[in-house]
């Protein structure tokens, strides 16, 4: 039997721990609200199983760290059976919204008629791509759904810490520049390299910097869908010193093919690192994009600080 102060056999008691006051406290875990649109990730690129596997896990990555999200994956070429479009998966939405909605108001349930946004589009697309956005915005409204498109992923300290990543991973950079030991094949100059033209290569370049200061290396961007643009970057640097160089992909992979980066490294005269595909940094930023169109954004995510 128990008494006012405690166990009478002495065992300890579990108590419920007291909420940490002040602005340590640990914050309350967020959750999707109730109805809220469904993140519709917008794949780019020819649609193959690789494509969907890497989709597959950009959205885990953003379900995990939002419990109760909707998220979806619709691709730009689709063939609406295996590979669904980005009109189908917003038609598919709109419809169940509206089953919920009746079965609900069927039950007798005090439910409001739903309004806003069916879904929140957000392309898997490190940097602008004109042609791709414009296909893009074109089948949202092609779809006649009630949907929001996001911006792309980047720029953002993230996506220059998964490319550190990956060229460490390609022997091309030290994983960690605090630690005495180096790297036979660490490039001295980067190559980033994107696809959309002048505009893709400008905010590349806001990364680039990031990754600059990440390896103390120079780090310039270009364009891969421009003729001679990987060349020219590459005699840049060359020129300017750097003469073991390495070609780091601004791109998540789908978007274009994959032997253009093969092509881009051998016109450098250099190795390449991979694309950044499932990245967890790809999922967080996928779905900051979403949060932000909401208003119900939780605190943005960091890049690693440079050590």
């Amino acid at each position: 039997m128990s008494s006012a102060t405690g166990p009478a056999s002495g065992l300890p008691v579990r108590m419920p721990r007291p909420r940490q006051p002040g602005r340590h406290r640990r914050p309350e875990p967020l959750a999707a609200p109730e109805g809220a649109p469904a993140l519709v990730l917008a794949v780019p690129g020819t649609p193959a199983a690789a494509t969907r596997s890497l989709a597959e896990e950009v959205v885990s990555i953003a379900r995990s760290e939002l419990p109760g999200l909707d998220a979806r994956i619709a691709y730009l070429d689709g063939d609406d059976t295996e590979f669904p479009t980005l009109q189908a998966v917003l038609t598919h939405a709109a419809e169940e919204r509206t089953a919920r909605y009746e079965r609900a108001k069927a039950a007798g349930l005090d439910v409001k008629e739903p309004d806003g946004p069916v879904a929140v589009v957000v392309p898997l697309l490190a940097g602008p791509d004109g042609a791709l956005l414009r296909r893009i915005r074109q089948a949202v409204m092609d779809s006649r759904i009630a949907a929001d498109l996001t911006d792309v992923l980047g720029p953002h300290p993230l996506l220059a810490e998964a490319l550190h990543v990956r060229l460490s991973e390609s022997g091309l950079a030290r994983a960690d520049r605090a630690r005495l030991f180096t790297v036979a094949t660490a490039a001295d100059g980067i190559i980033l390299a994107a696809v959309g033209g002048d505009e893709a290569v400008q905010a590349a370049g806001i990364t680039g910097m990031l990754l600059a200061a990440r390896l103390a290396v120079p780090v310039m961007a270009a364009a891969l869908d421009q003729d001679g643009s990987i060349g020219a970057v590459a005699e840049q640097l060359r020129n300017s010193g750097s003469q073991q160089l390495a070609l780091a992909p601004y791109l998540i992979g789908p978007e274009i093919d994959p032997g253009l980066i093969g092509e881009a490294a051998k016109e450098a005269g250099c190795s390449a690192a991979e694309a950044l595909g499932p990245y967890p940094a790809i999922g967080k930023l996928a779905l900051a994009k979403y949060t932000s169109a909401l208003g119900i954004a939780p605190p943005q995510p960091q890049g690693t600080p440079v050590r």
